[in-house]
């Protein structure tokens, strides 16, 4: 649904001037590709209001009014992990450690067996790096939920999840990745990118894959005909210029490749981890990165806010500040509600349909591969 760049009202036009973003406003108009930095004035501009004008515009020339959601359940069938993330809460060290916990196959299958009678169209699976699991429970978990819900597209396993499986079970990301999709998988969550830059990640996440590793697993993927989506992790320990290379080291990958389908900028929440004495992200950092990305990641098609991590409230904002896809129903998150997160469980598609609408959009249900299925 792209069109040509509206003109921004004389007003506007005005106000981002007189904010500085005057070059950065005729680049765009002009059709021209954003810098690194542009990329750093964008996030330095103090005037919140002109980079809004600007990233709306751009999110309301691909979409309009329309924003997207569909109806998803997760499953996190462990969070026993060797990676000793700082920002983590979710993880436990090793099996038997306080909190720990491994479902069996039946219990994560029961998770989406559970839901029969329900209309959903995607499961969502991400899990710990556990090395008390064969690399058959991640195949049989994937052919186990086919058998009970075929109709259901399976987003599985993070870049980080299918590295570790490469490494433990001595395969090839081609090898893991063919396997899983012979099992049923359909596409690849964006997490484990966190902040690319080698500074942060070592501080942050230095015993699991690197940048090159995370990146070239969505290679791979994408040369198989997988989609996927990208996220980075914002409001820790990383620099303004590190957010703004690692969203262009994921433009660099899509140029390449094509197979991003989303942007989902991941707000740090600091409870419950060994980051509690940093203060997290403020509204305002939080709607300045997704505007700064709708408008530096070009060739991306989607940016979303996932509801769960940003607040109900905080996510409908920013509908006006770069972003078109609310996420989904969701249906019990662990990895962010063991951070502090205060959100519900849950939210039913009434529920998302009206916070879209009282943010004066136009809800549309969509499903993994953003094929319309309703227009609510």
């Amino acid at each position: 649904m792209v069109t040509d760049l509206p003109a921004l009202s004389p007003l506007a036009t005005r106000h981002v001037d007189a904010a500085g973003l005057g070059e950065i406003r005729a680049r765009l108009d002009a059709g021209e590709r954003l810098s690194f930095d542009d990329g750093v004035k964008l996030f330095l501009t103090p005037d919140l209001s002109a980079l809004a004008a600007l990233a709306n515009r751009e999110r309301e020339r691909r979409w309009g009014d329309i924003t997207f959601f569909n109806r998803n359940v997760h499953v996190n069938a462990t969070n026993v992990c060797e990676a000793t993330c700082i920002f983590c809460s979710f993880s436990r060290l090793k099996t038997g450690d306080a909190a720990a916990y491994t479902m069996s196959l039946d219990e994560a299958v029961g998770r989406v067996k559970a839901l029969r009678g329900e209309l959903i169209t995607e499961v969502h699976i991400v899990n710990g790096l556990n090395p008390d699991l064969p690399w058959s429970y991640y195949l049989d978990l994937l052919r186990g939920i086919k058998a009970e819900r075929p109709d259901l597209h399976i987003k599985a396993f993070t870049a980080v999840e299918i590295h570790y499986f490469a490494e433990k079970y001595a395969m090839t990301y081609h090898e893991v990745l063919r396997q899983l999709i012979d099992a049923g998988l359909g596409s690849l969550p964006g997490g484990g990118a966190e902040i690319f830059h080698p500074r942060a990640r070592k501080k942050l996440c230095d015993d699991k894959v690197d940048a090159e590793g995370w990146i070239e697993v969505h290679r791979v993927a994408h040369e198989l005909g997988l989609r996927s989506n990208c996220t980075m992790l914002f409001g820790s320990i990383e620099t303004i210029e590190e957010r703004v290379d690692h969203m262009l080291r994921l433009r660099a990958l899509q140029d390449e490749t094509g197979g991003f389908q989303t942007f989902i900028p991941l707000r740090f929440h600091h409870e419950n981890n060994r980051l509690e004495r940093l203060r997290e992200p403020t509204a305002f950092d939080s709607l300045r990165t997704y505007a700064v990305s709708r408008l530096l990641l070009d060739n991306i098609d989607h940016i979303k806010a996932y509801w769960v991590m940003l607040g109900v409230e905080l996510a409908q904002l920013t509908l006006g500040w770069g972003v078109d896809d609310i996420d989904g129903t969701v249906r019990e998150e662990r990895i962010y509600h063991m951070a502090g997160a205060r959100t519900p469980q849950t939210l039913g598609r009434a529920d998302l349909v009206q916070l879209i609408r009282d943010a004066g959009r136009v809800p549309v249900e969509r499903d993994t591969l953003y094929h319309v299925v309703a227009e609510a």
